[in-house]
């Protein structure tokens, strides 16, 4: 089991790199369109362009985070910054979440009152962003498993991939048939894109922050395991969270009989603790902490959780 001062630098300096390129790129592609949303009169380019703001302004968060993740862990911060790259990802979901329900609001005003559109600059731009979003992807697709971060960062450029595709269906349309109000339409469905898998990135950051047992982990089942070790009488203040997204952590305090304390049994328990949870379970869990206890310590707690 890793020390608190461990770290993978390998990976850490692999993630950082290939989020600087991706915010390199997705800054360039953000001044390009806002230039061409100016020169086209588009609205799903326009909003394209707040989208890949935030993008940018996420990338820089996520690669901030990435920063403080590396640093060791120290007598104050004894996880060290692990859950930055959680309060990154939220703040990223949250911003694409007012992106959304603006481009909604906006979309329908340029339905009813539609505006000229011109459709070459529209399609122009609407290529480049496209070829700046794939070339992201391939930079941010190796790692995008690896935490929220990241994750988070992958998602984004994906929808930012899908809105410039709209933006050139939208311009093809507008070209073809002259229906100026497909801009609207095009920037409504890169609203419909954003929000759904913001509300899952949102919801899965939110329970890492609530400390809510990591998905995959019954606790239930935990319990069952860990009463059916030798010794074992009881169970209670059993807790499993997550720090960050791959660092679970669990403690519970185990009743065990008396004379495990007095025979030396009791070391060889907690090792068949933290074995059974690291090895037992879906979600394997690696940094635990177990209060072994006399059933008549009972009369000493305060409360206990069960």
């Amino acid at each position: 089991m890793a020390g608190p001062g461990h770290s993978h630098s390998g990976a850490d300096d692999s993630h950082r790199g290939r989020l600087a390129v991706a915010f390199g790129i997705t800054a360039g592609v953000l001044l390009a369109e806002v230039i061409g949303a100016v020169l086209a009169g588009s609205l799903a380019l326009l909003v394209d362009a707040a989208h890949m703001l935030t993008d940018a302004g996420g990338l820089l968060l996520a690669l901030a985070a990435a920063r403080l993740v590396a640093r060791p862990a120290n007598a104050r911060r004894t996880w060290g910054f692990a859950r930055a790259e959680v309060l990154a990802a939220t703040a990223q979901a949250a911003i694409l979440l007012a992106v959304g329900i603006f481009v909604f609001v906006e979309g329908a005003q340029r339905l009813v009152s539609p505006a000229a559109v011109a459709s070459t600059p529209l399609l122009v731009f609407g290529i480049i962003g496209l070829a700046g979003n794939i070339t992201s992807m391939a930079v941010l697709a190796g790692g995008r498993a690896a935490n929220f971060n990241l994750r988070a960062a992958f998602l984004e450029v994906v929808n930012d991939a899908l809105g410039a595709i709209a933006v050139i269906v939208a311009a093809v349309v507008i070209m073809l048939t002259g229906w100026s109000r497909a801009d609207a339409v095009a920037a409504m469905l890169i609203g419909v894109l954003i929000l759904p898998r913001t509300f899952t990135l949102l919801k899965e950051t939110v329970d890492v922050l609530l400390e809510s047992a990591p998905r995959g982990l019954d606790l239930d089942n935990v319990r069952r395991h860990i009463l059916e070790l030798p010794h074992v009488r009881g169970v209670h203040d059993l807790h499993a969270s997550r720090i960050s997204s791959g660092l679970p952590v669990l403690t519970a305090h185990v009743v065990v009989d008396d004379e495990c304390f007095f025979d030396g049994h009791a070391s060889a328990i907690i090792d068949d603790l933290q074995r059974c949870v690291a090895e037992h379970f879906d979600v394997p869990i690696e940094h635990s902490t177990f209060q072994l206890e006399r059933a008549a310590h009972a009369e000493h707690e305060h409360h206990t959780h069960e």
